[in-house]
């Protein structure tokens, strides 16, 4: 976790209280030099301040590098979601950000918050603006529609285009199948990559002929797993990590690759769907055993492009094509700029340089 203060914000934290609801909240709004501060909202108990500004910090980075003109914030409620009226929560939390939305944040869906949440917190400031992630009949884009697996396997294309090596015919290994996972399958299954296994929380399906995708998707639906698959071999979920496979794409828990684990990975290229799936020491054990790792800020940037377009008014269309446009071009570019493999580090210094910029043109 990076210090509270330094040289690139926070420019304003406001917690708040509300007697009434007994709703209390916090918003961080780190750093606005290339735009509004954009990041979620979530709903968890046990909230800190000191979470939300490293949420905040991690959104200037990921919204610079994305290349589009927000900045970075992140807001919370610090409470049981199965334990209050969520409604009046987020009506409450919305009125007292009120003084900073949409000119310094806007908001978007996170942990326990939803696009129902999203609409109620845009009706209650009486703002479109407000926040995105919205549901589509008050024109949003909402994450349903599978930006953030369409922009997973841009970044894949591009680094298997950077290894010399065709995504057609490459096998590949899902963590998490929720939306991310499942979109991520669809769009692989178009480039014609074969996705051998998949995994939930209750195990790893494991196919060597490959998924088809309607067909994985049925299964997860009326089954509830996929390891329920007709004719796949079910393993253990942690077993995921360790196939051999040519694309290993962890989306789903934070820390599944550890230096406990790192040894038994034989995919050549491992795509970070989910956030934080491995530490940076991690990263570069992998590295050092010539891996190449497209970092969770670089290939799952897809939601918050997502999250312009329909803060611009886009439309889909639109939304698909600046996902498609940004993450290869961006993915592209800190490939480039990459030394021994250790890509986090050529996508930061990217990031790092563009925030630094708009903040010297802004004096």
């Amino acid at each position: 976790m990076h210090n509270f203060d330094d040289e690139w914000g926070p420019e304003r934290v406001l917690e708040v209280y509300d007697p009434k609801t007994k709703v209390h909240g916090v918003v961080v709004i780190d750093n606005t030099a290339i735009g509004v501060g954009k990041g979620g909202m979530r709903m968890v108990p046990d909230l800190t301040v000191k979470e939300v500004a490293g949420l905040a910090r991690a959104m200037t980075w990921k919204n610079s590098l994305a290349d589009i003109p927000f900045g970075g914030a992140k807001s919370g409620i610090r409470a049981d979601p199965k334990k209050i009226n969520k409604e009046e929560a987020i009506r409450a939390f919305a009125r007292l950000l009120a003084p900073v939305i949409p000119k310094y944040y806007v908001s978007g869906p996170d942990m326990n918050i939803t696009e129902k949440e999203m609409a109620w917190f845009s009706d209650e400031l009486k703002d479109k603006k407000a926040c995105t992630g919205k549901p589509s009949e008050m024109g949003g884009l909402p994450h349903e529609l599978g930006s953030t697996g369409f922009g997973v396997v841009q970044a894949a294309k591009v680094a298997m285009e950077f290894m010399k090596k065709p995504i057609s015919g490459a096998t590949v290994a899902i963590e998490g199948y929720g939306n991310v996972g499942t979109f991520t399958h669809k769009f692989l299954e178009e480039l014609g990559a074969k996705v051998v296994a998949i995994s939930d929380s209750k195990g790893t399906a494991y196919l060597p002929a490959g998924f088809k995708h309607n067909e994985a998707l049925a299964t997860k639906q009326e089954k509830g797993t996929i390891t329920a698959y007709a004719g796949a071999e079910r393993k253990d979920a942690k077993d995921l990590f360790a196939l051999d496979v040519d694309i290993l794409i962890p989306g789903a828990r934070p820390d599944v690759i550890t230096a406990k684990n790192a040894n038994d990975v034989k995919a050549k290229l491992v795509v970070e769907a989910g956030n934080l799936p491995m530490t940076h020491e991690v990263e570069l054990m992998l590295a050092a055993k010539g891996i190449m790792v497209i970092p969770d800020f670089v290939a799952n940037a897809g939601g918050v492009i997502s999250s312009y377009v329909e803060f611009i008014g886009g439309s889909e269309k639109e939304m698909f094509s600046m996902v498609g446009e940004k993450i290869t071009k961006n993915t592209a570019k800190v490939l480039e700029g990459t030394k021994n493999l250790d890509v986090r580090t050529s996508a930061l210094s990217l990031a790092q340089a563009r925030v630094k910029d708009a903040m010297q043109k802004r004096g």
